[in-house]
């Protein structure tokens, strides 16, 4: 999504942040909380690319220079911003089981929360997760989603597996999702509107091609009609869900017999 390249953040000193107090002020007054809450805000409005250490200054009326005396550098300020945004996901470690319907319920607990997250924050797709260092709210979400798992039967591995699961499938469907409303604000066309544009011309070009291609004009004609547009986002994320769940329920009846 975005075309701005990051410089590398320096691991150590990402960890020593991270882990580090955010709210101690320094000489200019500032903290780490308050530069990293103000570029989160700056992301959300205007996506990853618009965070830089001058833009982040600007709006806290200070000098560039005084940020770099609490955060090194711009790739360190991202990973701050990626644990800090997962910092208010769950209430506490448990939420997630303590919600009705057992480990399935849980799960759909996680996946929603997490699609909230991305919806709201749709630059955390720019961040290369598999690569920022793990901070305490990364961790303290990675423990509270396993904790439905545990006790079922499955292995470590099968656990961390089917977390994986669930979280890869609401990441590529927010991704969707961010990518889709992109769209819609760039065109200025709602999607009933866009439908509406778009279905006489696709019934007068697939008409002629129904005979060569009559799966995918019958499928596609009843999810346009369905949706009302090329994408229904929700109806993919719980279709998914859905199925993902199954899946691992099948898993864990499996364990259980074995």
């Amino acid at each position: 999504m975005s075309g701005k390249k990051t410089a590398a953040p320096d691991q150590a000193r990402s960890l020593a942040l991270l882990w580090g107090s955010h709210s101690k002020p320094g000489r200019s007054g500032l903290t780490v909380r308050a530069i990293v809450d103000t570029a989160i805000t700056l992301a959300d409005a205007n996506g990853l690319e618009s965070v830089s250490m001058r833009q982040v200054a600007e709006q806290l009326k200070a000098g560039t220079m005084s940020l770099y005396t609490h955060i090194p550098g711009r790739g360190e300020l991202t990973v701050l911003m990626y644990d800090r945004v997962y910092g208010d996901l769950y209430a506490d470690v448990d939420e997630p089981t303590r919600q009705p319907g057992g480990w399935r319920g849980a799960l759909e607990f996680i996946a929603r929360r997490n699609w909230e997250v991305l919806m709201e924050h749709p630059w955390i797709h720019d961040v290369p997760a598999i690569r920022t260092a793990l901070g305490p709210n990364i961790t303290l979400k990675y423990e509270a989603e396993l904790r439905p798992l545990d006790g079922l039967g499955l292995t470590d591995v099968e656990m961390d597996s089917a977390l994986a699961l669930l979280t890869t499938h609401v990441q590529g469907t927010a991704r969707g999702a961010a990518e889709h409303l992109k769209t819609q604000r760039e065109s200025g066309l709602s999607d009933q509107e866009w439908w509406l544009e778009t279905s006489p011309l696709l019934e007068r070009y697939m008409a002629g091609l129904m005979d060569r291609f009559p799966v995918a004009g019958r499928v596609g004609t009843s999810a346009g009609e369905e949706y009302q547009a090329a994408l229904d986002s929700n109806h993919a994320l719980q279709f998914g869900l859905e199925r993902i769940l199954d899946g691992i329920a099948l898993l864990i009846e499996k364990r259980s017999k074995s």
